[in-house]
């Protein structure tokens, strides 16, 4: 699994992008079934983008976080902001596995359909 991170408007720090990856990686385990059969590497691509909306912003939400993961057949993308960065980026994960879980079910269920389907 490869992991991009790109920033805007802030500089990217050790503990910012420890975090990320962190965050990020955990999702591997949804991911995992994923795999190129010779090699068992995973076939996901995963693109971060934090930024800061404004450098003269003063309330409001302030950071934004996008996220895209590249599946065979499909692009999942989140979006979150938030006041808080790491807060910001929790909720981008956590609706990243929303998606990775829907894309799972309906890639078994296609499979399990189609056996019923030859079984009559």
């Amino acid at each position: 699994m490869k992991i991009i991170i790109k920033t805007k408007n802030l500089e990217l720090t050790d503990d910012l992008q420890s975090f990320i990856e962190k965050k990020i990686f955990s999702l591997k385990k949804f991911i995992n079934i994923l795999k190129y059969p010779d090699e068992g590497k995973t076939l996901a691509e995963i693109f971060v983008e934090v930024e800061k909306e404004t450098k003269h912003h003063k309330k409001g939400n302030i950071f934004l976080v996008k996220s895209r993961i590249y599946l065979p057949g499909r692009e999942i993308i989140s979006q979150a902001r938030g006041e808080d960065l790491f807060k910001a980026i929790v909720s981008a994960k956590d609706e990243l596995k929303m998606e990775i879980e829907k894309y799972k079910f309906k890639k078994i269920d296609k499979n399990r359909r189609q056996q019923r389907k030859n079984k009559i």
